[in-house]
């Protein structure tokens, strides 16, 4: 397994953007599909978006489609989430998320091996 760790977390104003980063520990780190993932408070967890070990595919949920970006470096052991254009309604703690099955994360399924701690994004109006 992997250890995550998340950072670039913050306050912005609507419009605005952050870069989220996940640092792995863990030489198996280009073995996993990475995924990211949001709970805002009163709601169930959800699925952001999600990459393969490659980064040769891509998934996202529609409400972050083309404002969104996953994307990973290997070699740094580090997948990243630069959000453009957040809204208030992406208000949320947002986890990063790491399985050797990309499908598991896509489908936010419960068998998901490992979870970062979280990071607080808050946009306001």
């Amino acid at each position: 397994q992997v250890q995550l760790v998340e950072s670039g977390g913050g306050l912005v104003q609507a419009g605005g953007s952050l870069r989220l980063s996940c640092a792995a520990s863990g030489r198996t780190f280009s073995s996993y599909a990475m995924g990211w993932f949001r709970q805002a408070p009163g709601k169930e967890r959800e699925f952001v978006a999600a990459i393969t070990w490659s980064g040769g595919s891509t998934r996202y949920t529609d409400s972050v489609k083309g404002r969104f970006t996953i994307s990973r470096d290997n070699a740094k052991n580090t997948v990243y989430l630069q959000m453009n254009s957040l809204k208030p309604e992406d208000t949320a703690v947002y986890y990063c998320a790491a399985d050797t099955n990309f499908k598991y994360l896509v489908v936010a399924s419960t068998g998901i091996s490992c979870w970062g701690q979280g990071t607080q994004v808050t946009v306001s109006s």
